[in-house]
């Protein structure tokens, strides 16, 4: 019997924690869907792109759906576990399995095609340059979330100050944007070239390969923790079981 407070003392601390990641998972994928002044919503303005890129349009369609599942697994893992349910206790141990499973082959397809991953994003720049000096300086809502993205992320354009050249906004007064300077001065060729601000495609890989050991980490305790939640619920159900007979 204390064995089993302990196991529902834990399941409730594992599906708690699960519960409150839905739940910010569901946050940011509402933010990103609602917030067009994001960097996900820079790929919805650029157009004549590849129809695969316009897939990352959905992340936060997807983020909402990954965050109403867990708030689901983890209201069913506290209610099985409290009630003894074992109903509540196999759905809670089937979805967490599958989502392991998906999980993991997720990584694995990531790690094999991970060069035609960086193909993708590669033979998408020369569509998005021409994009860039075909509109920006010109199109209000494009130049916008170029700007905010440049600022957030101290970047300038996609590769560097060279793909603003022949767009509306130089061709008005041969100047560039101010995030690819580093002075308080007009932005010209010779100070963009001289501050050389890196684009911001490189910056977002730079920013990812930084954080790649807390991902790294992350992305490991979450998959331990699935693992403890489900190995968790499998005693409870057996208990359960054991109990009702």
């Amino acid at each position: 019997m204390c064995c089993t407070g302990f196991l529902k003392v834990m399941m409730f601390i594992f599906n708690g924690a699960i519960f409150l990641a839905g739940a910010a998972i569901l946050g940011v994928g509402i933010w990103v869907t609602v917030d067009s002044d994001s960097l996900l919503g820079l790929v919805d303005k650029v157009v004549e792109l590849p129809e695969d890129v316009f897939q990352l349009n959905y992340v936060g369609y997807v983020l909402i759906g990954v965050g109403a599942v867990l708030l689901i697994i983890g209201f069913l893992g506290c209610c099985g576990a409290i009630k003894e349910s074992k109903c509540m206790l196999l759905t809670f141990f089937s979805l967490v399995l599958i989502i392991f499973i998906i999980e993991v082959a997720g990584g694995v397809v990531l790690f094999v095609f991970n060069d035609e991953v960086d193909q993708i994003f590669d033979s998408i720049e020369n569509e998005v340059r021409t994009d860039i000096q075909k509109n920006y300086g010109n199109e209000n809502d494009m130049t916008q979330v170029w700007n905010t993205t440049m600022e957030q992320f101290q970047c300038c354009g996609y590769k560097n100050y060279t793909d603003f050249e022949g767009s509306p906004f130089n061709n008005a007064g041969d100047r560039y944007p101010s995030p690819c300077c580093d002075g308080t001065g007009p932005c010209t060729s010779n100070a963009a070239r001289t501050a050389n601000i890196k684009g911001c495609f490189v910056k977002l890989l730079e920013l990812l390969e930084e954080n790649s050991a807390i991902i790294a980490g992350v992305a490991l305790g979450i998959a331990a923790l699935e693992i403890a939640a489900m190995v968790v619920s499998m005693v409870l159900y057996c208990n359960a079981g054991k109990k009702g007979k």
